[in-house]
């Protein structure tokens, strides 16, 4: 149940950026191999003060994923540094915090849990607001803040995550999306198979940097949907015939990032918008922020690119959103602060965007 916290006309002025009054979000990030935590301030909602941020990967044995039980426990043991840490860096302790934010969805339920029952302990001893922050959200949230980008098509990449989408009648609507894998999940899919551990993502792009031999896998877009189960299933058979990896690598991103360029394409040149933003864990790598530029130029719009520290799960995604679910005026009761493994970008109600 959603409870308002200041009247209309504090609300207006705080969305306006007119009170003085500096308002700070302790924020807990975890959804999946990533426990962080991170304080930001902020007196407006355009302009967030990153106070803090510091956190601890789960790292599964190479050749494996990430098991949710396991990484929970990392969670757990992990927690108490984390959250001491993060507060020392912003040099604040909780009773200065205005708000106390936490990843409610989508995500791994054990892992969410650890993160939801830490924040719910904090607000209610603290006697702190508790806000729910949709993970997806907070990527977007978090890389508008820090590039500037005010009304982009966007492109949400990561290891839970494949999508187009655009801000409209209050609510970030999906222009498109993956129809199985995610491209974080072939990437780590394809990289455990040959021995590595996830995340996998730098690795397989340093060795398609050493090639540039194509090799053919299937390229699958339907409408504005894309599909990446087929290229995994190929790059993995090849692989074991001896394909050169180097030159697998190079193909899997060639071809994935193509797919995705060409759907967001269609996207921009349906919205008509001047501002692509490529956000997420994903978002990191060279060759498709290369490959969005280019979609950029024809359409005369400008790329923005999340700094590759925060392209990641970090828990500056949740505080920054939390704070300006803060400022307008939304918060959750403890006892109602269900975590959701599956919680839709667009079924999230984005109270602080005309």
């Amino acid at each position: 149940m959603i409870e308002r916290l200041y009247n209309i006309d504090q609300i207006s002025l705080l969305l306006q950026g007119k009170l003085n009054k500096e308002v700070t979000c302790f924020g807990i990030e975890s959804t999946a191999h990533t426990f962080s935590c991170s304080v930001v301030s902020s007196s407006d909602v355009t302009h967030g003060n990153i106070l803090s941020d510091f956190g601890s990967v789960f790292s599964p044995p190479p050749g494996s994923g990430i098991h949710p039980r396991e990484a929970s426990r990392h969670h757990i043991e992990v927690a108490p540094k984390v959250v001491k840490r993060s507060l020392v860096q912003a040099r604040m302790n909780m009773k200065e915090v205005d708000a106390i934010a936490f990843s409610a969805g989508p995500g791994l339920g054990p892992c969410l849990r650890v993160g939801a029952t830490i924040a719910r302990s904090l607000s209610l001893y603290h006697d702190k607001p508790l806000i729910p922050v949709n993970h997806a959200t907070g990527h977007i949230e978090l890389a508008m803040m820090l590039t500037g980008a005010k009304e982009p098509i966007v492109l949400l990449v990561s290891g839970g995550h494949t999508l187009i989408t655009a801000f409209s009648l209050g609510r970030w609507r999906i222009f498109g999306e993956t129809l199985d894998l995610t491209v974080g999940q072939l990437i780590d899919q394809f990289g455990r198979e040959i021995g590595f551990s996830s995340p996998s993502g730098q690795r397989i792009e340093e060795l398609a940097k050493k090639s540039s031999k194509y090799i053919p896998l299937p390229y699958t877009v339907k409408g504005n949907d894309v599909s990446f189960s087929g290229i995994l299933t190929s790059a993995k058979k090849l692989f074991h015939e001896g394909k050169d990896l180097e030159s697998l690598c190079f193909s899997i991103q060639e071809i994935a990032f193509a797919m995705l360029a060409e759907v967001t394409e269609r996207a921009l040149a349906f919205t008509e918008k001047r501002e692509v933003l490529l956000a997420g864990g994903v978002a990191a790598n060279r060759r498709l922020q290369e490959m969005l530029g280019e979609v950029g130029m024809r359409h005369g719009a400008n790329l923005f690119v999340v700094p590759k520290e925060y392209s990641g799960d970090c828990g500056a995604q949740i505080a920054w959103t939390g704070l300006l679910a803060h400022l307008a005026g939304v918060s959750v009761d403890a006892e109602k602060s269900f975590v959701r493994q599956s919680w839709r970008l667009d079924q999230v109600d984005v109270k602080w965007r005309d």
